[in-house]
Formats: structure tokens, C-alpha cells, sequence
């Protein structure tokens, strides 16, 4: 289901056995551009550190009670390996938080998830299957960090970032939400991760390979709501581009 990552925020995260805190923000990569840990803020417990828990342990978004379960304890979240709250995700503390939970590396392969188009929560399933391919280098951004960020077509500015869409199946961030409010009073846009040319973070400015007309004329996106896929059909026939749905496995009968 498609999910604003603004609405997630405040959401509570119950663990196996009671409550751990809300939600903070995401971190994404800027390759799969796909959340691979969510910033829990934990009030008054495990105070000083970062406490990152990856979509391996999301096991339901429950819209209706604004939370989501969290399939770990709180013990397994206390002896994590730490990370103070002034410091970045490196490559060291991923190594170590992967290990510590055994789950299988996202940047181990060329999937989404690694060897894996999908989170496969299934250790029985992990090896049947895997795609090899070559660890990447990845470079992790907030959410919250990216949002407000001006976006750039290619013959002038166009808006700023003001949320994200995200598939809460794969954890993939299926659209950037433009406001373009500077050009076209309270309209709002979708833009998709495969549509960025590029991303400058010294400028603090996303890249996209469209025209500021072509995105002017696009299907308006109603704040606040989730897409309906008639709506996804007709943004993708606005580009001429082929659905996310129609390039990724239908399969998914290994994701739990």
C-alpha cells in the first residue's frame, strides 16, 4: 500500500512485548531510493542514540490504530549496536547492524534488497531466491533532510520537495510530492525516482529529465491522499513511461 511518510510520522511502534516509541523519519538510499531504516523517537528510553530499525522487522502498517508492529524486543533493540544521534549511518555501523541481526545485506547484490527484489523475512527462503550481483556503495539520506529541497526540470526551476510516497511492501519510495505553488497556485505534483536525472546535495537541488511544462500538465495529485492505481496508470501514460508494477517480479510469495 502506498503510504505519505509525513502521515507515518507520529505513528507508534509496538514491539513484541510494548511499546518502543513514534516515528521519527526514514533513511533512504539514494540509488533504489527505498527506506532502509526508520528513526524511531523513543521519548525518555535509550536516550543519546540513534535507534534504527530496518523494514526486515516492519511487519504491519495499521492505518486505522497509527501504528506498526515492530517484530523484535525490546532487549534485541537495547543491545543493538548503538549510534549516537550526532552521528551519520556509516558503512562500519551497517556491517554491524546487519550482523547483529543476521538479516541479508540490501547493498549485497543488484536488488532492491540485495540478492532480493523483496524483503525475504523467511530464512528458509533466503538462498532460493537469491540473485547474485556486486555490492554497491551506498550513501544514505534523511527524509526529513531532503524535504524543502528545490527541484530543477530541465529548463528552470519548478517547486521543492514537500513529502514522499512510499510502498509499504517493498519500502520502496515510489514518488517525490512536488509543491509547485511559486508557479501554479496549490498545485501539487508526482514526480517518480526514476525520472531524477540526478541529485545535488552540495546545492541541496533535485535534478528531474522533464520539461517544467510537461510536469505543469501532469495529473494534479490531491494532497494528503494515497494514488489509486487509475490515477498511477494515468501519470505514467502522461510521461509515456511503463508502470513500476509492470517492470518488478509479480511474485512475492517469498517476502514473509
Amino acid at each position: 500500500m502506498l503510504r505519505n511518510a509525513k502521515t507515518l510520522k507520529g505513528y507508534k511502534l509496538d514491539s513484541l512485548d510494548g511499546e518502543i516509541g513514534k516515528v521519527n523519519e526514514f533513511y533512504f538510499d539514494d540509488r533504489h531510493w527505498t527506506i532502509r531504516y526508520l528513526v524511531a523517537d523513543t521519548g525518555n528510553w535509550l536516550t543519546g542514540r540513534q535507534v534504527l530499525i530496518s523494514p526486515y522487522a516492519l511487519r504491519a502498517v495499521r492505518t486505522e490504530e497509527q501504528n506498526i508492529a515492530v517484530e523484535l524486543t525490546r532487549k534485541q533493540i537495547e543491545d543493538s549496536p548503538s549510534l549516537k544521534t550526532d552521528q551519520p549511518v556509516s558503512h562500519q555501523f551497517e556491517e554491524g547492524y546487519y550482523g547483529y541481526y543476521g538479516w541479508p545485506k540490501y547493498w549485497g547484490g543488484l536488488c532492491r534488497w540485495g540478492t532480493y527484489p523483496y524483503i525475504v523475512r523467511n530464512r528458509r527462503n533466503w538462498s532460493e531466491s537469491a540473485q547474485p550481483g556486486k555490492a554497491w556503495d551506498r550513501h544514505l539520506r534523511s527524509t526529513d533532510s531532503v524535504s524543502g529541497q528545490h527541484v530543477q526540470a530541465t529548463d528552470g526551476e519548478i517547486g521543492h520537495v514537500e513529502d514522499f510516497i512510499i510502498d509499504d511492501e517493498t519500502w520502496a519510495i515510489r514518488y517525490l510530492i512536488l509543491n509547485t505553488h511559486n508557479w501554479w497556485p496549490g498545485k501539487r505534483v508526482l514526480v517518480s525516482p526514476q525520472w531524477i536525472e540526478r541529485v545535488s546535495w552540495s546545492e541541496s537541488k533535485v535534478f528531474v529529465n522533464l520539461s517544467r511544462e510537461t510536469i505543469k500538465q501532469s495529473p494534479e495529485y490531491a494532497h494528503q491522499t494515497t494514488p489509486s492505481r487509475a490515477y498511477e496508470t494515468g501519470l505514467y501514460l502522461h510521461y509515456n513511461r511503463l508502470g513500476y508494477w509492470v517492470d518488478e517480479p509479480a511474485d512475492k510469495e517469498h517476502s514473509y
